[in-house]
């Protein structure tokens, strides 16, 4: 297998020494076997039990053994390929790779060419979706939007329709439930030519999130089970608010979640040994003087970095966040925000990173914050490659050429290596003052607005086949009639 360009770093930051993180692991399988979980599902709790020695206490709260926790570890995957529309490798998710998306099922959005924030609707999926098939920088895609001109039941099977026909970059899907996750695996074994291709050659992850605190619940379970069954890639990524819903300390935060997590795994892999996982958590912080769920404060990014190095100790791919504001509106507020968060998750190597273009608390969306972390993550992915030396990069012979008092405009090492030594943005600003006036005094954001646009203008994502149109629109219109 081919590998991909590197998108890991050389010296990774880290948050956790291995000391805090067995304490850390050793609190979560303390949650799991002692004080348990609440399973309200009749066959995920006789698999834990007959499988990994669980027991079952009043108002199905179940218990697992620590040494079950164990035996799952050793069997989750540490490295995930995940591949594109085409069946092209994407994604490599494991070690310190670090991809980027957008997030889903966002409320409001900013209007392509209004600029008005509005509420979202279908067609906004699918515009997010072209306009990441358009940014070198975005690996994947989710929905972007929750589709308020649709009906419920059919809203997430709609946005992977529009995703599947404005990308052909992997996506990360959510379902209803067991019935439009079916839909959606059929169609993506329909591309592939079959199921065992489609296991092989994985097309997109699965997002599923336990209920904070400490209970799972059926419909997701039972989509954690397909999800083995069929080998499609699994988030078990729990979502718990500190304060509210897990401990408001960073470590108690993250140690439920270790544990809220853990607990699927045994799980999940029990059901099938060997199938693709990745662990995480959104470590959202309730703001105690505005009762407010915070997606960009320091303690989210400390926390961030924590549960990633929980991750990369128990060498298990992880979910993790990036681009994102609590700004109301692209300015600089934004922009530290989704600099400071991007950098950190690079930093830390985390896996697949999600939830770009986010705005107010993660209730709108804004195609301008998504293509200014474009050019964030293009940036620090040149700072974060780090320096090659070697005998030609020293340049001594260059060095002795020039000699004292000389130059290296002219000088075949200038030439060879100025491409590759100086990254050159997009949008950020390197014009001086006059001619930055001469040009419109444009900020980043209006160039990202014109950006924007160019691309829904000018960027023609790959079209479906007419045979693969065919069958995803009858799978889909004939889910979409038979729930009404």
């Amino acid at each position: 297998m081919k590998d991909l360009p590197v998108v890991g770093i050389e010296s990774r930051l880290r948050m956790l020494s291995d000391e805090k993180c067995q304490k850390i692991y050793d609190a979560a399988l303390t949650i799991i076997a002692e004080i348990g979980m609440t399973v309200p599902h009749a066959e995920a709790r006789d698999l834990l039990v007959n499988g990994a020695g669980a027991t079952v206490h009043a108002n199905d709260v179940v218990k697992i053994p620590r040494d079950a926790v164990a035996a799952a570890r050793d069997t989750i995957p540490a490295m995930i390929h995940v591949y594109d529309r085409n069946g092209d490798l994407a994604m490599q998710l494991g070690g310190t790779n670090s991809y980027f998306g957008t997030g889903s099922d966002l409320m409001s959005i900013y209007d392509f060419e209004t600029g008005e924030r509005r509420l979202s609707v279908l067609a906004d999926t699918g515009r997010m979706a072209h306009l990441c098939d358009g940014l070198p920088n975005i690996d994947f895609v989710m929905s972007a939007a929750h589709p308020h001109d649709v009906e419920a039941y059919a809203s997430y099977l709609e946005c992977f329709r529009e995703m599947v026909s404005n990308t052909t970059k992997p996506m990360v899907i959510t379902a209803a439930g067991l019935d439009d996750l079916a839909v959606m695996h059929k169609i993506a074994a329909a591309f592939r030519g079959g199921e065992d291709e489609l296991r092989q050659k994985p097309y997109f992850i699965q997002y599923g999130e336990p209920v904070s605190p400490l209970q799972h619940a059926p419909e997701v379970l039972d989509k954690l089970l397909f999800c083995a069954d069929k080998g499609i890639p699994l988030i078990y990524s729990p979502a718990p608010i500190a304060g509210a819903t897990s401990p408001i300390t960073q470590a108690g935060h993250i140690v439920q979640a270790v544990a809220e997590s853990l607990f699927g795994a045994v799980l999940h892999q029990l059901r099938v040994p060997g199938a693709p996982l990745l662990t995480g958590m959104g470590p959202v912080k309730l703001d105690m003087n505005t009762v407010q769920a915070l997606y960009n404060s320091a303690e989210y990014y400390t926390t961030i970095m924590g549960i990633t190095e929980m991750a990369k100790w128990m060498d298990i791919p992880n979910w993790g966040y990036a681009g994102t504001s609590d700004s109301q509106c692209v300015d600089i507020n934004a922009g530290i925000d989704i600099t400071e968060l991007t950098l950190i998750s690079m930093q830390a190597g985390s896996n697949l990173n999600h939830d770009i273009g986010y705005l107010d608390f993660g209730l709108t969306g804004s195609g301008e914050l998504a293509v200014l972390t474009d050019e964030v993550i293009s940036m620090n992915r040149r700072v974060l490659e780090g320096i090659e030396v070697t005998d030609e990069t020293l340049g001594l012979d260059v060095i002795e050429e020039a000699g004292q008092g000389g130059d290296f405009l002219r000088a075949r090492h200038t030439k060879k290596f100025v491409r590759g030594q100086q990254w050159k943005p997009t949008l950020l600003n390197r014009d001086t003052q006059k001619n930055w006036e001469a040009a419109g005094s444009k900020t980043a954001t209006d160039k990202a607005h014109e950006k924007l646009l160019d691309i829904m203008a000018n960027h023609k994502p790959e079209p479906l086949s007419a045979e693969q149109k065919q069958t995803m629109d009858e799978l889909v219109d004939a889910y979409v009639a038979a729930g009404k």
